[in-house]
């Protein structure tokens, strides 16, 4: 009962969902692009800030792009190639593009300081970046240091129609001076490289499905940045288990996504374009989702039928005034990933949307998805849902031994969305996978007798409180469901009698909410040794380009301070 081919799990699967998936469907990624420009041609592909371009027009312009990088600038197989760019159009056309040429895509976050950059771009290799005039300063401050040969340049307005391009970009860098000066001699624009590819034969590399499609850097908040090498076989594999999971509720060729997590995030990579481009879906790209009223005007103007993000981003819309006013009726799908969703999020949201918050898990280690939430559960139910196909998920002890049903140990995976290993790091790959083929995930958890999954915490986050384990994510559930909490963190902090305790950091919603009055929930709600001892009041958390509060910021602040 507690092996590793007990799967209580397929007994649960949603109407029509296969236990495993089709493979060999697609050979490479470059195989399901083609299908799909090919399928889907006059269908609306991407669109923002008011231009659409369809899957005919994605494939012509991916191909330009694709012979720029092959004929122009000496581009081979397997050569990397960075992105550093929020969701504009350039995103997927260079994407696309750069899978075309056969070569690998390392996506960077725009946000990264240069030490970050410098680090990617020579670790990866990388020969060519592509990025947004409002970052180009951090690329030229190490242009010099790294490998990288060619720079692309674009703004934010290039693929815009004219005169909108023109007025975007001008006003971006003149009046709003989002654009800091920099100089890279060398560097192409966009457009001229898309020129520049226009009406010649794109040679087609043999791309295996073993190759490397994409190298996903992670682990920067917990350390050096590794970059996880995810091949054509991880990525197929994880879109076919991702839409073979949605297959009953979507239809081909209608669906509408709002993507307003970054492009360069697996969640949004996977799930958002490349699973959505399989099906034909139309995705609205949100380039600075932080702006919240300008996020909830943008819905106001799509008849949208999915949405994912993070729990932060589902309450930061709760809590932005009109999102309760727009029309939900078309919505049939939110799904939540990155970071825990929170019961008091999920529970106001159907309340306000119609629409189930549906919890889904993984990490970039997996491309990402691990299990899903069945999308026609009636109300969230605290778990991070099933495996999806061909996958395999066990609670393991901390010497490796399979545990049973309802005991709490740590999640790891098995499955052909399973990285290949971290780039050049092979020490690093024995660590999180061992010699069975387990992806050790760092998460404890627990599964119920259906096959339905429990984070209960991170290793690394657990709080000790006299030998009990604490696990910030129930005390965080706990005091958000506080009408007077906008957001609240929970770590531990060092104590002489219980080696550690108990702080929350919280963010009001209410300004006359008091220490006392979240003392006096937490006693209701919580045991003692799981109440905190210390809370502290703040106007902002600390958080991950994609809104993930980050608690390591929060405990090295702590331990500054003493």
């Amino acid at each position: 009962m507690s092996g590793s081919n007990y799967r209580p799990w397929l007994n649960n699967y949603p109407k029509g969902v296969p236990h495993e998936i089709d493979l060999d469907q697609y050979p490479s990624i470059l195989s399901l692009l083609e299908s799909c420009f090919e399928r889907f041609r006059h269908r609306p592909a991407f669109s923002n800030m008011g231009r659409t371009i369809s899957y005919g027009e994605l494939d012509t312009l991916s191909r330009q792009f694709a012979v720029f990088l092959v004929n122009e600038l000496n581009c081979s197989k397997g050569d990397r190639i960075a992105m550093m760019m929020p969701n504009v159009l350039q995103y997927p056309i260079a994407i696309c593009g750069a899978l075309r040429a056969g070569m690998v895509v390392v996506n960077t976050n725009p946000m990264y300081t240069a030490r970050e950059l410098r680090h990617q771009l020579v670790d990866s290799g990388a020969k060519v970046i592509v990025v947004l005039d409002n970052f180009a300063e951090t690329v030229a401050s190490v242009n010099k240091d790294t490998p990288t040969e060619h720079v692309v340049t674009t703004g934010i307005g290039d693929m815009l129609s004219f005169p909108k391009s023109v007025i975007t970009n001008f006003v971006v860098k003149h009046v709003k001076k989002m654009v800091p000066p920099y100089d890279i001699p060398g560097a192409v624009r966009f457009r001229d490289a898309l020129r520049r590819g226009a009406g010649k034969p794109l040679p087609k590399p043999e791309v295996d499905a073993g190759d490397i499609a994409f190298l996903q850097y992670t682990g920067g908040t917990t350390g050096v940045a590794k970059g996880a090498m995810l091949t054509h076989r991880n990525m197929i594999a994880n879109m076919q288990q991702a839409s073979a999971w949605i297959s009953s509720d979507m239809t081909e060729g209608e669906e509408v996504i709002v993507t307003a997590l970054p492009l360069y995030h697996i969640f949004a990579l996977t799930a958002n374009c490349l699973t959505f481009m399989k099906i034909g879906g139309h995705n609205h790209l949100i380039t600075n989702p932080r702006d919240m009223p300008g996020f909830v005007a943008e819905l106001g103007k799509i008849r949208y039928t999915s949405l994912t993000g993070v729990n932060t981003l589902f309450n930061g819309l709760l809590n932005t005034p009109g999102f309760e006013k727009l029309d939900f009726s078309n919505l049939r799908m939110t799904l939540g990933g990155g970071m825990a969703v929170q019961r008091s999020v999920a529970e106001r949201w159907k309340r306000v949307t119609g629409s189930t918050l549906a919890e889904a898990y993984g990490l970039t280690e997996t491309s990402p998805a691990v299990c899903i939430n069945p999308l026609d559960i009636s109300e969230y139910n605290g778990s991070i849902g099933l495996p999806i196909s061909s996958t395999d998920v066990t609670i393991q002890s901390d010497d490796g031994q399979i545990l049973p049903v309802g005991e709490t140990g740590e999640l790891c995976v098995r499955g052909p969305q399973v990285m290949k290993g971290y780039w050049n790091r092979p020490e690093e790959t024995a660590k999180i996978i061992d010699p069975q083929g387990w992806l050790h995930t760092g998460d404890i958890a627990r599964m119920d007798e259906k096959g339905f999954f429990y984070i209960v915490d991170r290793k690394k986050d657990m709080i000790l409180v006299s030998g009990f384990n604490v696990y910030p994510n129930e005390i965080e559930d706990v005091v958000a469901c506080m009408p007077g909490i906008l957001e609240v963190a929970a770590i531990g902090v060092p104590d002489p009698k219980s080696g550690e305790a108990v702080k929350l950091v919280i963010v009001k919603k209410d300004p006359s909410l008091t220490e006392e009055a979240i003392r006096a929930h937490c006693r209701t709600e919580l045991t003692g040794y799981k109440q905190p001892k210390y809370i502290e009041f703040r106007d902002s958390l600390p958080k991950s380009n994609v809104g993930k509060i980050l608690r390591r910021e929060l405990r090295e602040e702590q331990a500054k301070a003493g």
